[in-house]
């Protein structure tokens, strides 16, 4: 395919790619037949949105969307012997995983087993102390003083923990890839069992938990009971879904859409708190889910007390919803320190290893094993590959995994644990986690690469950049970027529109912050505010300061800016290129 505006090579060594001749058409034709602006059409046809698709693609019912829960094997037996537990007032412990997805979805059961009258004991396992997952203290401590343990986001591979909760039921509602023989237990609710036709199995944990109470209502229904309002719950879903980074897709693009109304209703305490304290002065979106409100759940997880955050989703009480949010707010800021430190240092050893292999990976001693997996991430976004970080204490590893599209790090990484070459692992396509010891850290990860090389993740050059389509400075009004909302929420496999911007010149630079860089441009008619974050880091800078007033194409989203309760189009640049 030829290069959108003949860019080859941007200023971030990228090709740009616009939209292909049959994504063109369909375009054409959803403008003009759904009677919609031409770059709200471009990004529906996109995602393969024909004209008679368009209404309800723009407007989706949850109820429309929404699969029998009976579809995911086991649930009615997990269904039947939760209602059982009601009946007979049985003590019930929720073990989770220390992730917003394990929080949320331990607040949903919370939420749902408060309504109906029965508290419930919450547990999550220290991630330094403990590790992923259930673990044989824990479930055998919890096996002694409760009747039903429902493992929420984990326990799928958890064989040997789960079978010494004596004395317990236990069911598992989870969503991380299975191994051919799954734990005994009374229900193992996910769809991502190998025998599940996949349908769901874009679903996170808290997507699950979720189907599991809407069945839980229905059998209510049927025995002439009333359970709590389950729309008001889809905020914790919403949250869940997007910082997971599950696709927002089918059924979870309805999920997410459904929970960001009910979160700009401001009824859930904890989901107020954190909002307040991180600044956040508008109804939230997609990505407030999973760069603000997200990663402040997470810090507690990661460097503090691994319980905070699914104790702010799930209190009721204001005061102390304020003080857990500010609590973990301090510990986000710890949290980026510590971070900033490791991803430095990974990327120098990835980048002195060689970036070109099919995998990219870094590990080094006292790595704090809570931001190994967002360093991972940023690793991947850097070289376009698959990634891992590995953080050692003596001679124990734990690291997390982040992939790229098209290339299942999850399985991969369950295949070195049935190989013996780690001491355990797993995940899902996109993201993973590992245990392993300092002598296997090497054949591991060369075999990991194989792996990764094997599904092609050694064939990507630095990412293409593509495009929606054109867009003219006069034409990027508030009112557009509304109707192109419509086609969000954006996220994980549906990126946020990004068009071109052609032929425009630089009035004004300001650098801000550290190492974002503010730009005036004009066509010569209209002028548009626009910033790149991290333009330094991305080599941009000192380019566009220097820029002689010479003709730049660029690239990026527009959004609205809200500043002193004003309103204003601005562009988040992402890429440029000079036009002639």
């Amino acid at each position: 395919m030829t290069a959108f505006l003949g860019i080859e090579t941007s200023l971030t060594g990228r090709r740009w790619i616009g939209p292909d001749p049959d994504s063109a058409r369909l375009a054409e034709a959803l403008s003009q037949r759904a009677d919609l602006p031409p770059p709200l059409a471009h990004v529906l046809a996109r995602r393969g949105v024909t004209p008679e698709e368009a209404q309800g693609f723009l407007a989706p019912a949850l109820r429309d969307l929404m699969p029998d829960p009976r579809h995911l094997k086991d649930m009615d037996a997990a269904a039947a012997r939760v209602v059982a537990a009601l009946d007979r007032g049985e003590r019930i412990a929720i073990f989770a995983d220390y992730d917003v997805d394990g929080g949320s979805s331990a607040a949903l059961l919370i939420d749902w087993l408060r309504s109906m009258g029965r508290p419930a004991t919450l547990y999550i396992p220290d991630r330094i102390d403990e590790g992923y997952g259930p673990n044989e203290p824990a479930m055998a401590a919890l096996a002694r003083d409760h009747d039903l343990i429902i493992c929420v986001d984990c326990g799928t591979l958890s064989h040997g923990p789960i079978a010494t909760a004596q004395g317990a039921d236990v069911i598992v509602l989870d969503h991380h890839l299975a191994g051919a023989d799954l734990p005994a237990c009374v229900a193992v609710v996910n769809p991502n069992r190998q025998d599940e036709d996949g349908s769901l199995g874009h679903l996170c944990a808290a997507g699950v938990v979720f189907l599991l109470l809407v069945e839980l209502n229905r059998r209510l229904r049927e025995a002439g009971r009333r359970g709590p309002d389950l729309i008001s719950m889809l905020d914790l879903v919403a949250l869940a879904t997007v910082a997971d980074v599950a696709p927002l897709i089918g059924l979870n693009r309805a999920f997410v859409r459904q929970g960001l109304k009910v979160m700009a209703r401001r009824t859930r305490p904890g989901l107020v708190a954190l909002g307040d304290v991180a600044r956040l002065d508008r109804p939230p979106t997609s990505y407030h889910l999973g760069y603000v409100l997200g990663p402040r759940v997470n810090a507690g997880g990661r460097i503090g007390a691994a319980d905070l955050g699914a104790r702010l989703l799930a209190t009721t009480d204001p005061t102390e919803a304020a003080q857990l949010a500010k609590r973990l707010d301090d510990l986000n800021t710890d949290r980026r320190e510590i971070e900033g430190r490791v991803r430095e240092a990974a990327l120098v050893q990835a980048e002195a290893r060689g970036t070109e292999a099919a995998l990219a990976w870094a590990a080094d001693d006292g790595w704090h094993p809570g931001v190994v997996g967002i360093v991972a991430s940023r690793l991947k976004e850097a070289v376009n590959r698959p990634a891992v970080v590995i953080g050692f204490d003596g001679d124990a590893g734990k690291g997390s995994g982040r992939s790229v599209t098209g290339v299942d790090l999850g399985a991969a990484i369950q295949r070195l644990a049935a190989e013996g070459l780690i001491e355990k692992g797993g995940g899902h396509k996109m993201a993973a986690g590992l245990s392993l010891s300092r002598a296997q850290l090497e054949p591991a990860m060369a075999r990991l690469t194989e792996l990764m090389a094997k599904q092609g993740a050694g064939d990507r050059g630095p990412a293409d950049l593509r495009l929606d389509g054109l867009l003219m400075p006069a034409a990027c009004t508030v009112e557009l970027i509304e109707r192109l909302e419509e086609a969000g929420p954006f996220g994980a496999s549906a990126p946020a529109p990004r068009f071109a911007l052609p032929g425009l010149r630089i009035r004004h630079t300001r650098p801000v912050g550290q190492g974002h860089l503010k730009l005036t441009l004009s066509d010569g008619t209209m002028t548009l505010d626009a910033i790149w974050f991290d333009a330094a880091a991305k080599g941009a800078e000192a380019a566009l300061q220097s820029h002689s007033g010479r003709p730049l194409h660029v690239a990026g989203r527009i959004e609205v800016n809200h500043w002193n309760g004003r309103q204003t189009v601005q562009l988040r640049l992402e890429d440029a290129a000079w036009a002639e």
